[in-house]
């Protein structure tokens, strides 16, 4: 009972600490200005365009980081606070995502990795918790066992989307880190309150990977359970 507990309490606990760690870093971050004054919309077209970037649009939406990549249509989403913003948060959060388009730039092999997962990834995603659930009600069947042998396979797809994730946003940060500096967007001494946000949102990555991990163990102890009532 009690490592399943663990395998419960201890990612839900790890996710609530890393949402708390990003929103107070981002926030704090968010009110400290650039002395550039550049926008987080201006500072991601330099770092795309000093990599010979020209074909990726750079667009508002709406939303509190919500900014994301979009490497199939070419496309780098901004909040409009990023958008717009000139903080170290708006333009550390920026030149993160454009970060991922040197990578597309680039052909880094686990940006395209997780491009490819992503459609199967989906599809778990959407089925894992349907499967698990009538696995469970007919646990002691045959047929309850399979379903949860399928859905434990669905989940075993989202662990390994979520480990490939995390090289993806180390890498763009670290791009986007240099990038900073070498394009004089930020000067050095400003990029502490740069690294305290991106390395807070990194965490919700790992955060994310430890969640499907807990998932997937816990319900690896159920199966082997099952089987030996069996």
């Amino acid at each position: 009972m009690l490592p399943l507990l663990l395998l419960i309490l201890v990612p839900m606990l790890f996710g609530l600490y890393a949402q708390s760690r990003v929103r107070a870093a981002y926030g704090k971050n968010s009110r400290v200005p650039s002395r550039g004054r550049i926008t987080g919309a201006e500072a991601a077209r330099a770092v795309m365009e000093s990599a010979g970037i020209n074909d990726v649009a750079i667009v508002e939406i709406p939303g509190t980081l919500t900014d994301h990549y979009d490497p199939v249509h070419k496309r780098l989403a901004l909040s409009r606070d990023c958008f717009h913003g000139t903080s170290l948060a708006a333009l550390g959060v920026a030149a993160h995502e454009s970060g991922h388009a040197l990578q597309d730039k680039t052909g880094y092999p686990m940006l395209a990795f997780r491009l490819a997962l992503a459609p199967a990834t989906q599809v778990a995603a959407g089925m894992a918790n349907l499967l698990i659930i009538l696995g469970g009600v007919l646990i002691g069947t045959v047929f309850g066992s399979k379903l949860l042998v399928i859905g434990a396979g669905a989940l075993a797809l989202i662990v390994l989307f979520q480990l490939v994730t995390l090289p993806v946003e180390f890498d763009a940060s670290r791009r986007a880190k240099r990038q900073l500096v070498r394009l004089g967007i930020l000067q050095p001494d400003e990029m502490p309150g740069v690294n305290e946000t991106l390395d807070a949102a990194a965490l919700t990555y790992v955060a994310g990977f430890v969640s499907a991990l807990g998932s997937l163990l816990h319900l690896l102890l159920i199966i082997a359970g099952a089987s030996r009532r069996d």
